[in-house]
């Protein structure tokens, strides 16, 4: 459950779900805006947590976390996917993904070391120095798929991943979560589009703070 406060009301933005999402499934989590999809893909990310009962993130409770401790959760389990990238713009691929292993004390060295590889298992590997300005969209959001997995992380989080993309480089990157899902990575989308979800395995719908439906996706495609 997470309630808000707001205008001296208590806002129930997501109440009464009770959810298990089993590691190396890939599932497509969708809702209207003011759904509670938002809300719940925060705390399952550990950027926040529940107002009441349990939310297990590998085994471990977040409930009562510290800010320090849900930090070390998101650097260590979770990659970050987001539609607009989040990239630093004057800075290149290659150390655009580094960034998540400087919180995770690694060498530089050893640093650009991984980001490189990752970038290359992108297909990124003749733009590791290009800045953000030089890169189409659909390379952006490689080199943002390359970030969240640099770390190695047990479970991969995007956000509206093909929001800002055309249809030819959203049915890329879907293709690459189906790749990185059937490698084992827990994969959860958030999403508006039911193109997209249909990529997933299992699709939760949210209306007003609940789960209304939780369904395997019956014509999983695959990209080509």
């Amino acid at each position: 459950m997470k309630d808000y406060v707001l205008g001296g009301e208590t806002v129930h933005a997501v109440a009464g779900v009770s959810l298990r999402i089993a590691r190396g499934e890939f599932v497509a989590i969708m809702g209207a805006s003011g759904s509670g999809k938002s809300t719940f893909m925060n705390m399952i990310g550990a950027l926040d947590v529940p107002s009441a009962g349990r939310l297990l993130v590998d085994g471990v409770d977040t409930a009562g976390l510290s800010s320090d401790d849900l930090a070390n959760i998101r650097n260590r389990k979770i990659g970050f996917v987001f539609q607009q990238f989040n990239l630093l713009a004057r800075t290149s691929a290659i150390d655009n993904v580094a960034v998540p292993l400087i919180y995770a004390g690694l060498r530089g060295a050893e640093r650009r070391a991984r980001a490189e590889a990752t970038l290359r298992d992108m297909g990124l590997g003749d733009r590791l120095r290009h800045t953000p300005a030089k890169l189409s969209g659909g390379q952006q959001q490689r080199v943002a798929i390359a970030r969240a997995l640099v770390t190695k992380p047990l479970m991969l989080l995007a956000d509206e991943p093909t929001g800002a993309l055309d249809t030819k480089t959203s049915e890329d990157i879907m293709g690459i979560f189906q790749r990185l899902n059937d490698e084992g990575i827990t994969v959860i989308v958030v999403t508006h589009e039911p193109d997209v979800a249909q990529y997933a395995g299992r699709r939760i719908l949210f209306r007003d703070g609940k789960v209304i439906e939780d369904e395997a996706v019956v014509d999983r495609r695959r990209a080509t």
